[in-house]
């Protein structure tokens, strides 16, 4: 054997070798270590070793890299595995060694297949070729110096396979990338590495925090590296992929070193470059690249986070604030003006919309202009979402932002002036463009949104002398919530009187800011749009007959006007696409209307917190707030149904309610001098009445007549609707309340062998007949004192049911989620006490899901086989909405789209039979389903009720193999559903105007039997206090006690409600021929 041959059967004999992970890596330690001082005695003569062991120890003097220098050259053995680790680690995560020793001696595992020989520190560190935890941030300093890191590449093994990604990897040239990489190699360490190695990986991935930290404030180190831009490409590609959130992590890390240090540079001075850059790449970016959407998703990272929020809006404030152009010229303004406008009015070459229309068919034409719409649409929501973000951030970039509107649209005022229009060379050297105020327009009219339902009372707080304020300091600004400015100077609905003083509050809702903000920028950008297309619509028909004209007589006069014809038909397509986004109508439809709820109720000096009803004659105007509101409120109203007659006609069909309000505004604005002076502005409002108006003359050949169902509603109502059995029941009903403090949990207990016993009694026809004599004398009874005894039954079994499934559902829910823990290895590495926990959670909620599967499935059960004969108690008012809310709940989670969260592994295991449960709510709905008030019912869920839902039963039902007549019957049942939803359809929005005092104020319904509650005189729906009753004995407006005997009905409302919907029908069948 030869001494090679010798030396690696020795250090394979020697305990220490079972640290490394081959011979050759123990070689390979042992030659990198100096001799220590100290040798120690050699082996004695009774140290009992052989003749062979005598020649091995020969063997060890006479070589270097023997298991003696493995064994003298560290302390311990601990020591010597915790360095080695050590180093796999460093290089694992840093991809850089000091060693450049041969592969063949390394052993392959835990080292990394590409390394950066960092030779100058090699050279440096007197021999140690391994990396530890006090010269790592030198090597990694070294490392990131590296002009060239490819070029230093070396095998770490003895695989010479081309290896492209190791490569790139390990020769990564950009400082940041780089570092995120060591970021999330760390990351990963810190999950695999054992214990005692732990810290060392936190280490290294806080030194890749550190040093990207110093990259950033020390930028110019970097040579040839723009460290900013490699920071914002790392954002995008994570925005892009699917590792945003690992990227957001790193970033988070480095934003708080950042701001801890800010001696070399502000986090402001190391955030702005990021955002120069940002904004040079998005301005050439169009609507409908989807490059541009990745660049939206990392601005909204940016809004969310508070730091780089604060710096992005004081990154948007202009240089000079008085020029309007100047703000189009901001981050946010460029991403504004990106539209399916032209860029540069009147320059048609390079714009990428409608080119060549007379050349395409309609159908491609509107292919595009849907294209657009969907595009806009994206482009609108991101838009919002930033605004609300930086709006929510903080107090400081909330004020910053409204600051920056407030003065954007004071400095752009000149856009509405009449010789804007007429001097477009100068109007574009001053103003932001018209893409950048109907973008801001659509944006603003989201953030309105949630406040633009016109009968919500909210809107009452909407307060106009705002619009009176003079110029404010910015402290006042900031803590009135006044950032608009000039409206003192605006034209108001009706002139000050001269003793009126105003009586301004301490701060303004949002809003009220909010709704004057979004009219300001509708004035200056929606009107003039709408101008430009009535102007080129003009235009377009002169010109089409002068080219017809020209073509006839022939010359180049005729291709000429061709091409004008072409150019301006690419620009009114464009800017009709741009205008036109649905949901950008549908925002402002909703906010004209509740603007128009808003001054009505201004009009009528409602100073309440509800709406008043507008009734004539209206009351004197005094010390009326409509002095204070903008003539652009009604310009704005005016303008956008106007603009719907000529270009969006469709969208006027979409809200009754909508339009109830325009005719409101109009009756009470159009006639009245007194509250609306300006002659021209009434006038105005007729145009708005004809453009709202069902159409009455016939489409043109060709077109489809447009819908009027709508309008022409709106316009036509138009105002100036034996014992054994009962003592079981009754102690079911009686356990409810003990008074002990565990009732709660004991009652379901106690109930269990219950509902065996009910079901056997249903079997027996005594019983069963006791049964159902309880349930007739409890629907003779719904409105005695005390509820009677079945109806309290079936009360706490329905309040049973909906606990115990929920329970049930939310139990299964959690033990999917820690099946999958467990299938996927996660408890594979916890310690055993936390496995032990998690082990004991699952069986503990295992045994909690089968108690409340067996409950559940025992009270539907029950609830099944009841209302087989006992139908009129359920279907009854009182009772019918309860329980199709709980069946069509059940549903939800059993057959709709919830119940992969219920499939856990075995349903066995936990009693869990949704075959048994989805049968018997079948069946509860197959038994009640005869009654008609019980399947008109049903649509008036509108928490969980849908087509889709019964739909998605019945293919359940075949799937689970249910008889073919009960899953007809069940679809039939579903068809006969749906058409009382669509009848209640058509039902609620003929009763959508009616008036509130026919309304129940806790259901917002239209009440049928309305009574009187004594101690509060509140009118509500009889139906809707019965339930309330039932689990709550109390008046819900002031909580006095209450009982059904002691309310009284309100016959003289409930005479005008069925004297309003007989008028209703009248009206329907009267319209219906012709409608």
């Amino acid at each position: 054997m030869t001494d090679q041959g010798n030396n690696n059967q020795n250090i394979s004999r020697n305990p220490f070798a079972a640290l490394f992970s081959s011979i050759a890596d123990a070689k390979q330690f042992a030659s990198g270590q100096k001799p220590s001082a100290d040798h120690g005695e050699p082996p004695s003569d009774d140290s009992g070793g052989s003749q062979s062991e005598s020649e091995n120890s020969d063997s060890i003097e006479d070589n270097d890299d023997s298991v003696a220098e493995i064994s003298r050259s560290f302390l311990s053995r601990q020591e010597l595995c915790e360095q080695l680790n050590i180093n796999h680690m460093i290089q694992r995560i840093f991809l850089i060694t000091l060693d450049n020793s041969d592969p063949s001696l390394r052993g392959g595992n835990g080292i990394p297949p590409r390394c950066v020989f960092l030779e100058e520190m090699a050279a440096e560190m007197d021999g140690q070729d391994w990396l530890d935890m006090d010269n790592i941030e030198q090597a990694l300093f070294n490392r990131l110096l590296l002009m060239e890191p490819g070029n230093h590449l070396i095998h770490m093994t003895s695989c010479n396979a081309v290896n492209l990604s190791a490569d790139r990897d390990a020769g990564e040239k950009s400082a940041i990338p780089f570092l995120y990489a060591c970021y999330q190699r760390a990351k990963e360490e810190v999950t695999k590495v054992p214990e005692k190695l732990l810290s060392y990986a936190v280490r290294c991935k806080n030194l890749t925090v550190s040093n990207t930290r110093t990259v950033l404030l020390t930028p110019e180190i970097y040579v040839s590296q723009n460290v900013y831009e490699q920071l914002l490409d790392l954002l995008l590609e994570g925005v892009g992929g699917a590792q945003l959130e690992e990227v957001v992590e790193f970033v988070e890390e480095v934003i708080v070193l950042l701001l801890a240090d800010q001696e070399v540079r502000t986090f402001s001075e190391v955030i702005m470059p990021v955002l120069d850059i940002f904004q040079g790449r998005v301005k050439d970016l169009d609507l409908c690249q989807l490059l541009l959407f990745s660049y939206l998703d990392l601005l909204l990272y940016f809004s969310r986070q508070k730091d780089i929020a604060k710096v992005l809006v004081e990154h948007i404030q202009p240089k000079d604030p008085t020029n309007g152009l100047q703000y189009q010229k901001t981050l946010l303004g460029t991403l504004l003006s990106i539209s399916c406008l032209l860029k540069t009015p009147g320059v048609v070459e390079g714009h990428g919309f409608f080119l060549n229309p007379s050349r395409s068919s309609p159908q491609e034409m509107k292919v595009q202009e849907s294209n657009i719409h969907q595009f806009m649409g994206q482009f609108h929501d991101k838009i919002h979402q930033l605004l609300k973000n930086l709006l929510q951030q903080s107090g400081e970039t909330r004020h910053l932002l409204l600051s920056w509107l407030g003065s954007c649209l004071q400095a752009n005022a000149g856009r509405t002036k009449i010789w804007a229009n007429q001097m477009p060379e100068i109007f574009f050297q001053m103003y932001a463009s018209d893409a950048f105020f109907l973008n801001l327009g659509a944006a603003l009219l989201k953030l309105c949104q949630p406040f633009c339902r016109p009968r919500l009372p909210k809107l009452l707080t909407f307060n106009p002398t705002y619009c009176a304020l003079t110029e404010l300091s910015e402290e006042e600004q900031r803590n009135r919530n006044v950032h608009a400015r000039g409206l003192d100077k605006e034209t108001c609905f009706i002139p000050v009187p001269l003793q009126q003083s105003v009586d301004f509050p301490q701060s303004y809702s949002l809003l009220t800011e909010n709704l004057i903000l979004t009219q300001m920028t509708l004035h200056l950008g929606f009107h003039r749009l709408h101008e430009q297309m009535v102007k080129m619509n003009q235009s377009l028909h002169r010109l089409q007959g002068t080219w017809r004209e020209a073509q006839l007589t022939g010359g180049p006069a005729a291709e000429q006007l061709r091409e004008q014809f072409e150019r301006l038909m690419t620009v009114y397509l464009s800017t009709k696409a741009a205008v036109t986004q649905p949901g950008m109508l549908q925002c402002c439809l909703n906010l004209q209307a509740s603007s128009a709820a808003v001054l009505i109720q201004l009009g009528l000096n409602n100073q309440g917190l509800e709406h008043a009803q507008l009734i004539f004659p209206l009351p004197p105007v005094q010390s009326s707030l409509l002095c204070y509101v903008p003539e652009f409120f009604a310009e704005n109203f005016a303008d956008f149904f106007v603009f719907l007659r000529r270009f969006a006609d469709e969208v006027l069909e979409s809200s009754a309610e909508s339009l109830e309000q325009v005719l409101n505004f109009i009756t009470m604005f159009m006639g009245n001098v007194d509250r609306m002076k300006n002659p021209h502005l009434r006038a105005k409002l007729a145009e708005v009445l004809e453009a709202v108006m069902p159409h009455m003359e016939p489409a043109p050949v060709g077109t489809v007549q447009p819908i009027m169902f709508q309008r022409q509603r709106v316009f036509c109502s138009y105002r100036h609707a034996p014992h054994l059995a009962e003592a079981l029941i009754a102690v079911f009903v009686d356990i409810e309340f003990t008074g002990d403090p565990h009732q709660f949990e004991q009652k379901f207990n106690y109930r269990r062998p219950m509902y065996p016993i009910l079901k056997y009694m249903w079997g027996k026809e005594s019983y069963r007949e006791s049964i159902k004599s309880l349930a007739v004398y409890a629907s003779e009874n719904l409105e005695a004192m005390n509820p009677p005894l079945f109806l309290r039954f079936l009360n706490l079994l329905m309040n049973d049911a909906i606990f115990l499934l929920d329970e049930a559902i939310q139990y299964l829910s959690k033990i999917k989620l820690l099946q999958l823990e467990k299938d996927h290895g996660e408890w594979e590495g916890l310690a055993p006490d936390a496995l032990r926990e998690k082990e004991s959670s699952l069986q503990m909620l295992g045994q909690l899901a089968r108690f409340h599967n067996i409950m559940s499935t025992e009270t539907i059960g029950t609830l099944a086989f009841l209302t087989s004969e006992i139908k009129v108690i359920f279907v009854h008012p009182f009772m019918a909405e309860r329980i199709i809310s709980m069946l069509n709940h059940f549903l939800q989670h059993l057959v709709g789209p919830k119940m992969g969260a219920l499939k856990v592994k075995d349903f066995t295991e936990f009693d869990f039979k949704p075959q048994q449960l989805v049968s018997d709510i079948c069946t509860i709905y197959l038994n009640l389903g005869d009654e008609e008030n019980f399947c008109a019912t049903v649509p008036k869920d509108g928490r969980s009720y849908s087509p889709t839902l019964l739909s998605q039963t019945v293919r359940v039902l075949k799937k689970i193999n249910k008889p073919g007549d009960m899953i007809m019957c069940f679809s039939l049942l579903a068809e006969k559903i749906k058409s009382h939803a669509d009848r209640q359809l058509q039902d609620e929005e003929t009763y959508a105007d009616a008036p509130d005092e026919f309304l129940d104020p806790i259901m917002s319904t239209l009440m049928l039997d309305p009574v009187m509650l004594p101690s509060s005189n509140v009118t509500v729906d009889r139906s809707t206090i019965a339930r309330h009753l039932l689990s709550d004995q109390t008046d819900p407006f002031n909580r006095s006690p209450l009982t059904m005997d002691q309310i009284r009905p309100n016959e003289e409302l409930k005479q005008k409600i069925l004297q309003w919907l007989d008028q209703h029908k009248q009206d329907r069948l009267q319209i219906g021929p012709s409608g």
